[in-house]
């Protein structure tokens, strides 16, 4: 056999032994749990880079709220990481998704016993823990299913607490008995938490009026130095507003809150009781959301001009009703913080009256606003017209996002003209904007 029929050398290998760490945990940073457990078994090195503690820092743990062969291992897929991984954890993020029946719910709670048990044991860097939309208010979670896992819970924030930062129990829906005693766990043994940035939005069950307990008052004062509150407006209250400029006017610098339909929004809050917290929380942002709370009589005893508004979301989602008008709102109210008013959505079903000029008009107002998102029924030329004032330096968007809303089918007509504008204005779009508008059939 000559020369040139011999087989080539095989390849060295050496380089992969040689790949810096860096380059290798970015790698494995990629790879999901089983193929990070296959590439652990190459070489001793892949097996150090495997236990990196850079790897198991951010974790987000499903369980899935449906029966199904597919999702059978998640609750023991996820007991297997926490002992294994679970002292690296600096960011844990847990979803149970519309859990189906009482047997599930009972699976989860005995899964989630033992995760926050050895959790509380191994871990000391713990930072950040979300555990979203429980809804612990429904018929599938029993009495005795739901008491295990709201001790078990409450146990785990009492080791934990003391270095937790970040908590969000958005969703869980408990009494004010219940809240009050898991967020009370919390607490150091002088009675204050450090919690910087807390997230109760429906943390409580709808039609509860949590603002007149005095319970849920005397548990939000143990918060000191919060930086961010999210909360349902069904709990705010003078008292409330008086507790956070004692505990956290140095360093309050956002304060969301949300309004529903079915939550209890008709207490009387002073307009003094905002503005010595804003006086003494300078650095305070109001961020409001309404859902299906529309009508101008409501909206005014809330949005009071003391008020420091910084981000307004108004939805109705597809409800619709003739005897609403949005007019009197963007014409009187919302011009009161054209001064603050940075971000502004809207979501409403408006087919009964035009809005395009008082739309328009709000937007010139507001001098600072620079996210707008429109979903209603509109002229076509209401974008042209912002998109006219923003190039001519009336307004100062970065971001537009506008569905429009038509009575029809085809929306053929409305595509051709929003293109047309569109390569009217394209260089200001691409230069300045974050641009996103579409007709969409609401019939």
């Amino acid at each position: 056999m000559d020369e040139d029929s011999q087989p080539p050398p095989p390849q060295d290998q050496g380089c992969w032994a040689r790949l810096p760490d860096v380059c290798l945990r970015r790698i494995f940073w990629w790879l999901g749990d089983r193929d990070r457990s296959r590439a652990a078994l190459v070489c001793r090195k892949w097996n150090q880079a495997m236990f990196s503690a850079d790897l198991w820092r951010y974790r987000t743990i499903t369980f899935s709220g449906r029966p199904s062969r597919v999702h059978a291992s998640e609750f023991a897929s996820a007991l297997w990481y926490v002992k294994k991984f679970g002292r690296y954890l600096e960011h844990l993020e847990i979803k149970f998704l519309n859990p189906y029946n009482a047997v599930l719910t009972k699976k989860f709670q005995v899964t989630m016993r033992g995760l926050l048990s050895c959790l509380g044991r191994n871990n000391s860097r713990l930072r950040s823990l979300s555990v979203q939309h429980l809804e612990l208010d429904r018929m599938v979670w029993r009495s005795s299913t739901r008491s295990s896992f709201l001790k078990s819970l409450s146990c785990f924030l009492k080791k934990v607490g003391k270095h937790l930062s970040c908590l969000s129990l958005k969703g869980a829906r408990l009494t004010v008995e219940q809240g009050c005693g898991l967020l009370g766990a919390l607490s150091h043994p002088r009675g204050e938490s450090t919690v910087s940035q807390l997230n109760l939005e429906d943390f409580f069950s709808h039609h509860l009026a949590v603002y007149s307990s005095a319970r849920f008052r005397s548990t939000m004062a143990a918060f000191r130095g919060l930086s961010s509150l999210t909360l349902n407006y069904s709990c705010v209250s003078d008292e409330l507003l008086e507790a956070l400029c004692q505990s956290s006017a140095g360093t309050l610098w956002a304060l969301n809150v949300k309004c529903h339909i079915h939550d209890p929004h008709g207490q009387v809050i002073w307009g003094m009781s905002w503005a010595k917290l804003a006086r003494h929380a300078t650095n305070l942002k109001v961020n409001f959301f309404f859902e299906r709370v529309l009508k101008y009589e409501r909206l005014v005893r809330i949005l009071l001009p003391e008020v420091p508004v910084r981000s307004l979301s108004l939805r109705s989602c597809y409800f619709s009703d003739p005897d609403w008008s949005m007019r009197p709102t963007l014409t009187h109210l919302l011009p009161t913080f054209r001064h603050t008013l940075q971000k502004l959505t809207f979501e409403f079903n408006n087919h009964h009256e035009s809005l395009d000029e008082e739309l328009h008009l709000l937007v010139l107002s507001c001098r600072k606003l620079l996210y707008l998102k429109i979903w209603a029924f509109l002229d076509v030329k209401f974008v042209e017209r912002v998109l006219k004032s923003q190039e001519e330096g009336q307004c100062a968007l970065r971001t537009l996002k506008v569905r429009i809303y038509t009575n029809r089918y085809e929306t053929n007509d409305e595509d051709r003209t929003l293109r047309e504008i569109h390569r009217k204005y394209r260089k200001l779009i691409d230069a300045e904007l974050n641009y996103l508008v579409i007709a969409y059939p609401m019939m």
